[in-house]
């Protein structure tokens, strides 16, 4: 299994939000967590990363207890996050905050080259303020510096948000073919056709639990939402 969440609770300082949470993503396998707003999803990949704090339970990745990772070794781990918002950095370039991704040394497929073959808009633009891009052209910019660390597991926060709908269906379409390589996909989403075009098994959350899981294999977008709306 590539991460484990066993039985976690999480903190924010004396503030409980997951509560005995168990998930799972194996190597090659793309998964989704859905919800409403303020039910945890978030916390799940904060806890992964150190930001918030587990007081009970384990978290494992590659086989590994994940009890001394901080929020800034997590890239060098194996973890990748694109944040929901996107959080380009003021001031640098398309090409500069891409470098960003690669300083953590990691070494794989992923580089300038091959990131820009992915997404040729980010080469046309390379010399242009990352910040002056579409919302769209964000979102792949944010993508691309997370895959430039070379991940084992991508994890995406809300990718769809403010993003138009045809915009929405290529991220579906590019978020397949990254895993159908060796990158892992943890998908946090509201957007229930971006689910069904890219998770493989879907977890549901409600007030820091989970309340349902399953396979999305033969699982209608309909029967998804009654899924997410119980």
């Amino acid at each position: 299994m590539l991460l484990e969440l066993d039985n976690v609770d999480a903190f924010y300082g004396e503030a409980q939000i997951l509560h005995g949470i168990s998930i799972a993503v194996d190597a090659g396998e793309r998964v989704a967590i859905l919800g409403r707003n303020g039910v945890g999803k978030t916390t799940v990949v904060n806890a992964c990363t150190g930001i918030a704090r587990v007081r009970r339970g384990r978290i494992s990745f590659c086989g590994k207890t994940l009890s001394t990772i901080r929020h800034f070794t997590a890239a060098r781990n194996g973890i990748a996050v694109v944040p929901q918002g996107r959080r380009i950095v003021p001031g640098l370039t398309v090409r500069e905050n891409l470098l960003l991704g690669a300083a953590v040394g990691r070494k794989g497929p992923w580089t300038f080259d091959s990131v820009c073959a992915l997404f040729p808009i980010l080469r046309e633009r390379a010399d242009t303020p990352g910040t002056a891009m579409s919302g769209g052209q964000q979102q792949m910019l944010a993508i691309g510096r997370a895959l430039m660390a070379n991940p084992n597991l991508l994890v995406l926060d809300e990718p769809s948000e403010g993003l138009a709908p045809v915009i929405v269906d290529e991220l579906g379409e590019t978020l397949v073919r990254l895993g159908a390589g060796e990158t892992s996909i943890l998908l946090i989403e509201q957007n229930f056709s971006l689910v069904h075009a890219v998770a493989e098994r879907y977890y549901v959350m409600s007030k820091g639990t989970v309340v349902e899981e399953g396979r999305l294999e033969g699982l209608s977008r309909e029967s998804l939402k009654k899924h997410v709306a119980v």
